[in-house]
């Protein structure tokens, strides 16, 4: 019987609050092909990412983030002491713990491969050559060439795409132009806001589509113009990838699933 899951040394294990139940290690990189149907509760020791990189492939089981050196890691998503494991984890799988809810979002592709994301997804191409694509969202669409799209969660918020931010806010700031205040919004908003990075203006391709909020139950399509090296990737692990090539067609939403943090 499998039980619950956590992080030792950059392995994803499961663990039990109690001798009753037995105790499954799985190696980080083992993640995205874990069964993890006999689980009743996932339980990470690690850093921030690691809660991240787990949430989208347990489905809606309770995880406990636990921080194993809050003297180096921050602890914002594993905000609990190894000693005080044994009773969150026993009133959790009680369903006495508190709880809070996670917006997740989702890809879907045309051959029908699917993906979720905890922070934020990268479409792009694997090298600095330019993604071409065609953006349709809003009811417009536009042909593109760009360093890619960020489709960021309200967990993703302050990561990646505050880079962009940061970013158009000191170029306004060196043109002496007023730029609102950095985008973020809270982990559970049901919304997720998109950003084209670095978009080139041609005669083939257009600059006009580049960020807004995407609402639940709007979608946003990009349908790849990229022979090769196409790629759809979420939370930063590039080698968890999707193809995006010529032809392909990649739909992003707000996903009925949502990541269950436990936080008391």
């Amino acid at each position: 019987m499998r039980n619950a899951t956590t992080r030792r040394k950059g392995a994803l294990c499961s663990v039990s609050d109690s001798s009753r139940y037995p105790v499954k290690f799985v190696k980080r990189e083992f993640l995205p092909t874990f069964d993890f149907r006999g689980c009743v509760l996932i339980v990470v020791l690690g850093q921030d990412g690691l809660v991240a990189n787990a949430a989208k492939y347990v489905g809606n089981l309770p995880i406990v983030g636990v921080n194993p050196d809050p003297k180096r890691i921050d602890g914002i998503l594993v905000p609990f002491h190894v000693r005080q494991l044994r009773p969150i984890v026993q009133r959790a799988r009680n369903d006495r713990g508190q709880f809070r809810s996670v917006t997740l979002a989702q890809v879907g592709l045309n051959d029908g491969q699917r993906m979720l994301a905890f922070n934020d997804f990268f479409l792009g191409c694997q090298s600095h050559v330019s993604a071409r694509y065609t953006l349709r969202v809003g009811g417009k669409a536009e042909p593109q060439s760009s360093s890619g799209i960020i489709i960021s969660t309200g967990a993703g918020s302050t990561g990646w795409l505050s880079s962009v931010f940061n970013m158009t806010t000191g170029v306004a700031r060196w043109m002496r132009r007023q730029m609102p205040a950095t985008v973020q919004i809270d982990p559970n908003d049901r919304r997720l806001v998109w950003v084209v990075r670095e978009p080139f203006r041609s005669k083939q391709s257009g600059a006009n589509l580049v960020a807004g909020f995407l609402e639940e139950g709007q979608e946003m399509f990009v349908e790849s113009l990229m022979p090769t090296r196409g790629v759809i990737f979420s939370d930063g692990i590039e080698s968890d990838f999707l193809e995006f090539q010529s032809g392909t067609i990649a739909t992003f939403s707000v996903s009925s699933q949502r990541a269950r943090l436990v936080v008391g």
